[in-house]
């Protein structure tokens, strides 16, 4: 007997699956790099060509996690040589991420590794359906973030 379709399973398990092989990245860049440390070097690289630093707080907005959850992740980043956190002036607990040398030489590997999956995600689907993707999720997304 199958059950009935959920839009919450359903994401979670297209989560799960996109995460293994996001997760594969370790393979590509760096051993016991984490889909997530990926994610981090993509999200500051990109902000970086923006001309835009980062800190800790826009890690946690950008990727819906908690504080605790984000420090126990740039710490091992930076336990890894993938990052420094530098202090800045006139507040000691604001710290500005700065990826390190080694980060920077694996995003290449990473970003080829990520337009890979998105490639093989939406193969077989039109502009429009992935476009209609995009506006469903964005739905879903607010609807989970609402108060209601």
């Amino acid at each position: 007997m199958q059950s009935k379709k959920t839009v919450s399973f359903t994401v979670r398990s297209l989560s799960n699956l996109i995460r293994r092989r996001v997760d594969d990245l370790s393979d590509v860049a760096v051993s016991g790099m984490t889909g997530m440390h990926g994610a981090i070097i993509g999200f500051v690289c990109a902000n970086l060509k923006q001309g835009r630093d980062v800190f800790q707080r826009d890690i946690e907005q950008e990727f819906k996690i908690r504080r605790s959850t984000a420090t126990g992740i740039l710490k091992l980043m930076e336990k890894n040589g993938l990052l420094t956190r530098v202090p800045i002036s006139g507040d000691g607990r604001l710290k500005k991420i700065i990826l390190t040398d080694k980060a920077m030489e694996v995003f290449e590997l990473i970003d080829k590794h990520m337009r890979h999956i998105d490639a093989q995600a939406t193969r077989g689907l039109s502009e429009e359906e992935i476009e209609a993707f995009y506006s469903i999720t964005d739905k879903i997304r607010a609807n989970l973030e609402g108060n209601n």
